[in-house]
């Protein structure tokens, strides 16, 4: 994660953490869990589904009420392992962290929170066991470092240069790059839990095509840019799981008309400036809950 959108995490995440009450008010848009599977997590059986959920903050749900496990991480209550866990009945390992990569998958990720360092989280594959039923992971953005070209490509002049040329090298060698890690990744999930089903979710829609400045202040060709590097971080997901045995969930295509550019009550991610709780560049409570939705429907078979 960019060093500076991790300041502002960290510090809006001891904020947060202090002046939320452990339930907030439903959402409106929100999608309800079928009351069979409320009733589920309410009352789990024995034998529940034993469900690890590893990767990023976008499955993490930083500055999401209310936060759960370490602060640095961003982890939510309401993120969609959570959400997830509900609708399935399952019993839930959740560490997923705010600023993981690929390589936190396998080695100890350190935190900080408000610019002290805060520990260190394990890697996230000490979560996995023998007896674990089903895996999601949805990692990379970090990889290739789209939160920090998205700050770069800021442009509140209409009339500036594009920021496209500035990153269009570094991302493709990033994007080259990441296939073998997440490749590499998927088999060590298969080696550590064999029975496992494994889950790998793509990102959403950010923005739509030629953007909407100066409600987010992109031109409309960085627009295209920034969302098209989205999306090919998307096409090296799908190949490299269907490659793995692994099955890729699409949150892309459901997620039209829910970018950033929508009303505050329709969109399911957030910004440069959010207008829900939730962190800048990322999903909010609505996203994360329909991310859920789509997720349970694919795995349910719906």
């Amino acid at each position: 994660m960019n060093t500076r959108l991790h300041r502002v995490l960290s510090t809006a995440a001891g904020v947060v953490a202090l002046a939320l009450p452990a339930s907030v008010l439903p959402v409106p848009g929100l999608p309800t869990p079928p009351a069979a599977a409320a009733e589920r997590a309410a009352a789990p059986e024995a034998a529940a589904l034993a469900y690890v959920a590893l990767g990023d903050s976008m499955p993490s749900g930083p500055l999401i009420p209310s936060p759960t496990g370490p602060l640095a991480c961003g982890r939510s209550t309401h993120n969609y392992p959570h959400e997830l866990a509900a609708r399935l009945g399952a019993a839930l390992t959740d560490v997923t962290c705010s600023g993981a990569a690929g390589r936190h998958l396998t080695e100890p990720q350190e935190l900080s929170l408000l610019d002290i360092p805060a520990g260190t989280a394990p890697p996230q594959f000490d979560a996995l066991r023998p007896d674990t039923g089903l895996v999601t992971l949805t990692i990379g953005g970090n990889d290739v470092g789209l939160v920090g070209i998205a700050q770069d490509c800021v442009r509140l002049d209409p009339a500036a240069t594009p920021c496209a040329g500035e990153h269009e090298a570094r991302l493709a060698q990033r994007l080259a790059g990441f296939g073998p890690k997440l490749a590499a990744a998927l088999d060590g999930i298969r080696a550590r839990s064999p029975r496992a089903r494994v889950v790998v979710t793509g990102y959403g829609l950010y923005i739509k095509a030629g953007g909407c400045w100066p409600v987010q202040p992109v031109l409309p060709a960085d627009a295209d840019f920034l969302q098209g590097g989205v999306d090919r971080l998307n096409a090296v997901i799908a190949e490299r799981s269907a490659a793995h045995g692994a099955e890729y969930v699409d949150l892309r295509t459901p997620s039209a008309g829910h970018d950033a550019c929508q009303a505050p009550w329709d969109k399911w991610v957030e910004g440069y400036v959010p207008t829900d709780l939730a962190a800048p560049l990322h999903p909010n409570r609505r996203g994360e809950a329909n991310y859920a939705r789509i997720i349970a429907d694919h795995v349910t078979g719906v």
